[in-house]
């Protein structure tokens, strides 16, 4: 996709202040499966729409796990998103070898930040193709942040990324300041139904096609595929 003469590479400004090529890599982010976020007081909720690249294959996971109290779900790259996640993880281990505790969400979310914004400023990188929402619990509490591949970073209260994830951000801004005091169940219920939004019209959730991961007080970060999702499906179903 040939453009202008400005995004031959990603140190170029275009004379509107643009760089085009960190644009582009914000695109691959929109072009990558939905994936949602959302926090109450005590907990945070990552729900992600899994795609299978054929009939023949299985559906690629979306949440990765990082340290027993956050983890990530992911849109766009995946392979960048192993990356990254590898690096959250050598960082959170660090930590606790140095500190015997968890490191926090915000300290974690910020070194990312910092390893990101290195593509968009040197000629011999390219930006990393992929939008994360990181969920987290520390002594702060519970934390949802999403990145960008521009390397900016956002403390929210609920987010979506991904494909046709408009509709979900209108359903998540309706209903956010129910969020603040949900008990767990409610919190993931409101989660699906937005995430429902994001599907086409002739396609449904199912356990196949949906993830969810969970963290909070008292409560390690986990990851619920396939039959340990039905529980949740059936909640909302007929709505």
């Amino acid at each position: 996709m040939y453009r202008n003469q400005y995004d031959n590479d990603v140190t170029v400004w275009s004379p509107q202040g643009r760089l085009h090529q960190v644009e582009y890599a914000m695109e691959a982010v929109k072009q990558g499966s939905a994936t949602i976020g959302l926090k109450s007081d005590t907990h945070a909720v990552l729900l992600a729409l899994k795609r299978a690249s054929s009939e023949l294959s299985a559906h690629q996971k979306k949440i990765i796990p990082i340290d027993n109290h956050c983890g990530v779900s992911i849109a766009g790259l995946t392979a960048d998103a192993r990356l990254l996640s590898k690096f959250m993880r050598t960082e959170c281990l660090n930590n606790r070898y140095a500190h015997d505790t968890p490191l926090p969400i915000s300290r974690l979310v910020t070194l990312l930040g910092n390893k990101m914004q290195v593509c968009t400023q040197r000629y011999d990188r390219r930006p990393y193709g992929v939008g994360l929402l990181v969920a987290g619990y520390d002594d702060m509490g519970a934390h949802i942040y999403q990145t960008c591949p521009s390397a900016n970073f956002f403390d929210c209260k609920a987010m979506a990324i991904g494909a046709r994830s408009q509709s979900a951000r209108t359903y998540l801004e309706k209903h956010l300041d129910e969020f603040k005091s949900c008990d767990l169940e409610e919190l993931v219920k409101h989660g699906l139904r937005a995430l429902r939004d994001c599907l086409p019209n002739e396609v449904e959730l199912s356990t196949k096609n949906v993830s969810i991961a969970i963290v909070g007080k008292n409560q390690d970060f986990t990851i619920y595929d396939d039959d340990r999702v039905a529980p949740y499906l059936a909640s909302i179903e007929g709505e």
